[in-house]
Order: structure tokens, then sequence, then C-alpha cells
């Protein structure tokens, strides 16, 4: 077993940079995807890093140790407590990302159902609607950036497939309580710190402004669909959660269920939109896929479409690492990691791996053509009990909005340099993915 449990051993870190912390955290803005790259090639699978309030973090970029931290006991390693520290305020105490043992999986069991499956395919339509829509609204004859678009065509999938909102005004008014929540978030979940009432301007009284704001408007839905008589009929998520029931026969409280829209926010809206933003700019850089990729669509061919999106979130990772927190003293290999250590699976590293990934930094979709990719090494969603409860959605959805665009229109970079990744809440393009769109019909 490479990964196991320690007594009475001295904890000893493994190799990293010594650079001082808030350096790291200055490298991490300017390069998020490189440092850990270089990092791994300079000091080996395991490394360790010093990052502020957090200290130092232990970073695995082995697919049979990434395996170990997937499958450990789940009162030996905790995913949730290591969520909490950086989204537990925006999130909430019912959160699925933020629970562990036998909480987090009596709450994700209720949550699966309506994220796999034939459920999720009846949304297609829907997907296709809201881009339709969205295309509409796009400039004709100047460059634009494309992000926001993909970011509103995510959100309205989200209002109508997840809370079932149809009325235009409530639609507009989420929208609005949403984008002041989000431009808050990136901030306090960076920087925790922060979470202190300095006054009326300080960003933790904003952010928590912005929550209550957002908070009302989901108990409004949920008080109103639980007063409606179809609401057992309805196949939004948010009526078939209110209709599930955990093991002992219990309904979900309207703090759970609030609590867990809020996730799929967080969690769904803007990194489905952020690997959108990117599977266009990085198939506008690479003629030698979006080709095959057109072919492929016009044949009535699906299968270079999916190898797409996986080649999207291998060499653009919507984030760059899945953090666990150690209850108990953990041997990786020939290093003894302390309790209460941050233990993070470091996605970008074992992305960019050329002994699993040759010739990581081309765009190479056939690499995924002719075998699903591996569990532990290509984990754009996290592993084991802890992957993404949406990752099959998300996945679907960019299928989808990507096949609409480009059966509708030509699109070209009006730079041809790849644009550099910018650090938010999750890791986007800098210029939000600048286009240029014809559009046909």
């Amino acid at each position: 077993m490479v990964a196991r449990a320690v007594k009475g051993c001295p904890p000893r870190f493994p190799p990293g940079p010594r650079a001082p912390a808030a350096l790291q955290a200055l490298r991490y803005a300017r390069e998020p995807l490189g440092f850990l790259t270089d990092y791994r090639r300079r000091y080996g699978d395991v490394f360790s890093i010093s990052f502020p309030y957090f200290g130092r973090l232990v970073y695995v970029a082995d697919p049979a140790l990434v395996k170990e931290v997937f499958t450990a006991p789940p009162g030996q390693i905790h995913a949730g407590e290591a969520n909490a520290k950086m989204l537990g305020s925006a999130l909430g105490q019912n959160s699925v990302l933020v629970l562990d043992e036998g909480a987090h999986i009596r709450q994700r069991r209720v949550l699966l159902p309506p994220f796999h499956g034939p459920r999720i395919e009846r949304y297609a339509e829907l997907m296709e609607e809201a881009t339709l829509e969205d295309m509409e609204h796009w400039p004709r004859g100047e460059a634009f950036a494309l992000h926001p678009h993909v970011q509103r065509i995510t959100l309205t999938v989200i209002m109508r497939a997840v809370f079932g909102i149809e009325d235009r005004e409530r639609r507009l008014r989420f929208e609005r309580l949403l984008d002041a929540f989000s431009g808050r978030l990136g901030l306090i979940a960076t920087l925790p710190p922060l979470r202190r009432d300095l006054g009326r301007w300080s960003p933790w009284r904003r952010f928590v402004h912005a929550r209550a704001g957002l908070h009302r408007f989901i108990d409004e839905e949920i008080a109103a669909r639980r007063a409606r008589s179809d609401a057992g009929e309805r196949d939004d998520v948010l009526s078939l959660l209110m209709g599930a029931r955990h093991e002992d026969g219990s309904a979900m409280s309207d703090a759970e269920l609030r609590d867990e829209l809020v996730t799929i926010l967080v969690a769904g809206h803007e990194t489905t939109a952020t690997g959108l933003a990117w599977a266009f700019e990085r198939l506008l850089r690479s003629p030698r896929a979006l080709a095959p990729l057109r072919e492929s669509l016009a044949a009535g061919d699906e299968g270079y479409l999916e190898a797409t999106v996986r080649e999207t979130l291998r060499s653009r990772p919507v984030i760059i690492d899945v953090p666990r927190r150690l209850n108990a003293p953990l041997r990786l290999g020939a290093y003894e990691v302390p309790a209460g250590s941050y233990l993070m699976a470091a996605i970008a590293a074992l992305h960019y791996r050329e002994d699993l990934f040759p010739e990581p930094q081309r765009f190479l979709p056939e690499r995924f053509l002719e075998a699903k990719p591996n569990t532990y090494s290509w984990i754009p969603f996290g592993g084991g009990v802890r992957r993404c409860v949406g990752a099959a959605f998300a996945e679907f959805e960019m299928r989808v909005v990507l096949r609409t665009i480009l059966e509708r229109a030509e699109l070209c970079a009006p730079d041809p340099r790849p644009e550099k990744v910018r650090v938010r809440t999750t890791l986007v393009p800098a210029k939000g993915t600048l286009v240029t769109a014809t559009l046909r019909g």
C-alpha cells in the first residue's frame, strides 16, 4: 500500500520551494497551471508548498498516490473540512461539499439521481434553446468576449432546469443577485482573513449582504414550490429534490435545499461556463482539432465532440487542485505527513505529465477517442466518493452548447496567440475568449 496511517514517527514534509509563502501565492496568480507542473519536475511526484494562511500544503501528482488519497477511509481524510475552509461561508453548513463521512454520504445519495442517466438528457432541448436565445444578441462584425455569453447560457439552464423558473422578470432578478454574490465570492474565497466586518464597504460586509439577497430569493422559490399542487409532477431539479427521501424516509429541509441549490450555482454555473470558454479558446487555436470536430458533427457522430470536452478539461482544468485535510498522520511514499496537514491532488501537474499525456501542451482530442480517461490521471471533477455530483450534467451541457454554436456560427480568434490563464474563483481566459462570429441562416 502506497499511503498508510503512521504512528510514532516524526513528521517529515516532502521537498519543495523555499521561497516565502507570499511569493508562492504571487507565482500561483501569475501562472496557475505552470507552477505545479514545474514543481513536479523539480521535486518529484510528492512535494510541498508554503501558502499564506494555509501553511505547508502537500501536493500529490502520481495516479497511484492520488488513488490512495481518493479511496482513503473517510474518517482519516476529510474533504468537506478542507472545502469548508475556503467555501463554507458561501455554501452553507448543509452543502454536500462541506460535509464528511456519514453526513456526506447521506446527502450525496439524494443529490445524485437528478444529475445522472436519462434524466439529464431531457434537458438537451432546453440547453439548445438557451444557446440560440443568447446567440441572437451576439455582436455582428466586431470582436467580443464569449465567456460572459456562455455564462448567461449556463445560468439560464440552471434557472430553468434546476430551479424551474420561467418568468422573465424573476430570471432577471435572479441573475442580478447571482452576479452580486459571485462578484464578492472570489475575494472572500481567496483570502479568508478578509472575513471580518470592518464597516459598510468592507469585502465581508458586502459579501454578507449579497449572500442574504440570494438566500431570500431561493427561500421564496422553495416556499412557492411547496405551495404548488403540481410540484410532484414537475421535472426541474428543485422539485425532484423536494420529492426525494433520505434512507430514514425524511425529506430535505428548507435549509438543506437552499444550501444545495447554492452549491449547484457555485459549482455548476461558473465552472461549466469557464470550461466552455476554454473549449472555444483552444479550438480556435487548433485548426487540426476544429476541422475534424466540424466534420464529425456534420456526419452525426459525437465521439470527437466528447473527446474535445475531455481534452479541454485536461488542458485547461477549471481548478488546479483538490484539497483534503488529514485527521491522522499519513505516509506518502517516503514521506510522513502529520495530522492537520492539507493534502492536495495536483490536477494541473497530473494533466501535464508527458508519460500520461504525450505532448501535453498540444490540444489533441484524439487522445480520448479510443478509451475513456483514467480515473486517477484525468481528474477535473475530483474522484472517489467525492467526485463532483454534477460531472455528467456538466459534460453533457458542454457537448450540447458546443454543438449548437458550431453548427450555427463561424468563429475566429482576432489574436492567434493563446489567451493567458487568469485566477478568479476558477481559472478563466484572461481576455474572456475574444472571438468574432458570423452566424449562419
